[in-house]
């Protein structure tokens, strides 16, 4: 199958946090998210639409000091205004074509604006997503069945030297969609984590639990993702009272570490695990990690070892997986894993997800989060990250933010309908994602399409803002 961008529409939908989330440097009380429309035309003369969506993050993509939180947004449209001009010249290819032919374009023309990889990515990471949908709702099948039969004819190529076809072909037809998978909450730098944390003052009221506390009663889940800070002293005490909380009311729990690039060198992050591993109130919670998520900042993060940490716990590369070639060198270093995360591309998660399959054990991919909110963007990360076999997988959206509320009503009933063992609303409240029980159901993603299953109201977006090279060109 061949396919051909015929035309790119951008839109924007701005959001407020119910709570403030503070990760790395940032603390986020609100938010913009991008939803992005395709339209594709086929061989056989079809034209179809496809839609992705995903938040315009700050301070995550490029975490410079020198650029402002409107300027790493600014960033973000460029790389996707510079993907839709790659696309719409390279005319007929296959999906999966249309971003490896591309790839390398797509990088050098980043650089050469001062985008990052991981910014640069940004752009085809969404398109992808938009057309694959728009072949999928054009075929009648859903995003498993076009990924396990290869539809997009996703191959090895001189961009993953490292991938047999053959393997890749075996990994591919072998995939099967889960019909679940288990939730892993976020903990926040700035989480209350008692009611004690939680004045009556401060509190949202709004039937949603606001401490971990109270998240260990309401969802009842498992899986916890815990994120440190880069002061020893501190991120110590805040993981002996967050102990304290999941050891008392979490049962059989699980958590993971995030270092968000939080630590200069490997010896910082081995100092506070080292100290982690002395402190006996935190006993029971080194027996419960599974790993350690990027420590490092990424400007050392790949010239430097990190088996000084990896022979206390596996560590995987998250922000400085910016290349395609990053997780093949980040393995040479001494990590185990890779992040799953939508926003840079899916076509890189299956590939590395394909490298894992080829390593073997000790070796693995988790399923990492960048505030995907409820509709396209968190059905869509959750129906590709069930296909490749994660069991558990971060989210904290359903947390952070107020469910669907800057929907329009009508959008947010159309998900619930068409999805309603994944949504609940309850009268007077938005639509929000079920998490009971710490379990995420799956079953209504195997619609036709990339998991989405409603048509959005394009009339109540705003049109994304032109990305800066847009607004030189009108001003010339």
């Amino acid at each position: 199958m061949r396919v051909k961008l015929e035309a790119a529409d951008r839109f924007e939908r701005d959001h407020r946090l119910r709570l403030p989330f503070r990760f790395g440097v940032i603390t986020v009380t609100q938010g913009t998210q991008a939803i992005l429309r395709v339209r594709i035309a086929l061989e056989d003369g079809r034209i179809s639409e496809g839609v992705a969506a995903e938040a315009l993050g700050a301070k995550w993509f490029e975490k410079s000091p020198a650029f402002t939180d409107a300027q790493n947004l600014d960033q973000l449209r460029q790389a996707l205004q510079i993907a839709i001009e790659h696309y719409q010249a390279r005319g007929w290819d296959t999906p999966f074509g249309l971003y490896a032919n591309t790839y390398r374009q797509q990088i050098a023309r980043g650089e050469s604006l001062g985008l990052n990889p991981l910014v640069a990515s940004y752009g085809p990471a969404l398109l992808d997503r938009a057309i694959i949908d728009a072949v999928g709702k054009a075929t009648g099948q859903s995003f498993a069945t076009m990924i396990a039969a290869n539809v997009p004819r996703i191959a090895a190529t001189d961009l993953t030297p490292d991938i047999e076809s053959a393997h890749l072909a075996r990994f591919l037809a072998g995939l099967k969609p889960a019909q679940s998978i288990a939730l892993r909450h976020t903990v926040g730098l700035v989480d209350p984590l008692t009611a004690a944390d939680r004045p009556a003052s401060e509190r949202v009221n709004d039937g949603l639990p606001e401490t971990l506390e109270e998240v260990v009663t309401y969802y009842g889940g498992r899986y916890y993702k815990l994120k440190v800070g880069g002061n020893v002293a501190a991120d110590l005490d805040r993981l002996t009272r967050i102990a304290a909380v999941l050891d008392t009311g979490a049962g059989d729990y699980r958590v993971t570490f995030d270092g968000n690039e939080q630590y200069d060198d490997v010896e910082g992050i081995v100092e506070l695990w080292r100290k982690v591993e002395e402190s006996p109130a935190l006993a029971n919670m080194v027996k419960r990690t599974l790993f350690i998520e990027q420590p490092i900042k990424r400007q050392s993060v790949l010239s430097r070892p990190v088996t000084a940490l990896s022979k206390y716990r596996p560590v995987i590369i998250d922000e400085s997986d910016g290349e395609l070639s990053t997780f093949p060198r980040a393995l040479e270093l001494g990590y185990a894993g890779v992040s799953s995360k939508n926003c840079k591309g899916f076509y890189k998660s299956i590939l590395n997800a394909a490298r894992v399959a080829k390593l073997g054990p000790g070796h693995f991919m988790s399923a990492e989060d960048l505030t995907t909110q409820p509709g396209i963007s968190v059905q869509q990360d959750l129906a590709l990250v069930s296909l490749l076999g994660m069991t558990h997988i971060e989210r904290n959206a359903h947390h952070f933010i107020d469910g669907m509320s800057s929907a329009p009503e009508a959008e947010q009933n159309a998900f619930v309908a068409a999805h309603p063992q994944l949504y609940e609303k309850l009268p007077g409240k938005p639509a929000r994602l079920r998490a009971k029980g710490g379990t995420i159901m799956l079953g209504s993603l195997g619609c036709p399409g990339f998991a989405v299953g409603v048509d959005l109201d394009f009339t109540a977006l705003r049109p994304m803002a032109p990305a800066p090279r847009d607004r030189l060109q009108a001003a010339a």
